[in-house]
C-alpha cells in the first residue's frame, strides 16, 4: 500500500495483494484461499484469478511488494523520516500489514521466507558498505555477517511481536508499544554494555578459532 494511502484509493489489483497479505498473515499459505482472499478485498474471486492467476503467484507477489516496501521505508527513514513524528506515524500504519505478513512467513521454513530474508541482508549490506545519513561506518572486518545478524535481530523482534507486546504492555506493531521499542531498540544500537578490553580478548578469541578451523564439540562428544 502506498504510504497513507486509503484502500478506497487502491487499484483493484493493489487492494487483492493488500487482502492476501492479511489473509496469508492469520491463515498461512496453506490456510488461506482465494475466496477468503477475494471476500475480504470486496471482489470476486473470478477478478483475484484474472490479476494473479494461482494463489501462489498471488503469494509471490506479496513477497515482492513487502521487499519493496522494506526497501522503500528504509531509504525514506534514513534520509531524514525518522527525525518526523508524522512520518513515523504513516510509516507505523503502512508496515503493519507487512509485518504481520513477516511475522508468519520467517517462522516457517519455506523458500518464501530464505528469499525475505537473503534479500534483507543484501540490502543491509549494501546500505552499511555505501553508508546513509545518520549512519557511522560499520566497525567491522565481515560486512556480511554484521548484516546477516543486524537483519536477523529487526526480524527476530518482528516475530516475536507478541511476547514483546506483552513485555512492554502494548501492541508494538499496532503504534502505542512501538516507540517504546524503538526507543530501546536505539539504545541497544547506542549502547557499548562491553569494556573495550573485553571486546578485545573474545575478538582475538574468536578469530583464533576461525583461523585454526576449531569448532564447537558435537553433540555426542559432550
Amino acid at each position: 500500500m502506498a504510504r497513507g494511502a486509503r484502500p478506497e484509493d487502491l487499484t483493484g489489483r493493489a487492494r487483492i495483494r493488500d487482502a492476501a497479505l492479511l489473509e496469508f498473515a492469520e491463515q498461512g499459505v496453506k490456510g488461506a484461499t482465494i475466496r477468503g482472499i477475494a471476500k475480504s478485498a470486496g471482489v470476486s474471486p473470478a477478478l483475484v484469478q484474472h490479476h494473479f492467476g494461482t494463489k501462489e503467484a498471488l503469494r509471490r507477489a506479496c513477497d515482492e511488494h513487502v521487499i519493496e516496501s522494506i526497501r522503500e521505508i528504509k531509504r525514506d527513514a534514513l534520509a531524514g523520516g525518522m527525525g518526523s513524528p508524522d512520518f513515523l506515524s504513516i510509516a507505523m500504519r503502512t508496515a503493519r500489514p507487512i509485518q504481520l505478513y513477516l511475522a508468519r512467513t520467517l517462522a516457517d521454513d519455506s523458500e518464501a521466507a530464505r528469499t525475505l530474508f537473503d534479500d534483507a541482508v543484501k540490502f543491509s549490506e549494501e546500505v552499511l558498505g555505501q553508508g546513509a545519513p545518520g549512519m557511522a561506518k560499520a566497525e567491522t572486518d565481515d560486512l556480511h555477517a554484521y548484516a546477516a545478524v543486524m537483519t536477523a535481530i529487526s526480524f527476530g523482534v518482528i516475530v516475536l511481536n507478541e511476547h514483546l507486546s506483552r513485555a512492554l504492555g502494548g501492541d508494538v506493531l499496532l503504534g502505542d508499544g512501538y516507540p517504546r521499542l524503538a526507543l530501546a531498540m536505539i539504545d541497544v544500537l547506542d549502547d557499548r554494555l562491553l569494556t573495550p578490553e573485553l571486546v578485545e580478548q573474545t575478538r582475538r578469541a574468536l578469530k583464533t578459532m576461525i583461523a585454526e578451523g576449531v569448532r564447537p564439540p558435537a553433540e555426542e562428544d559432550r
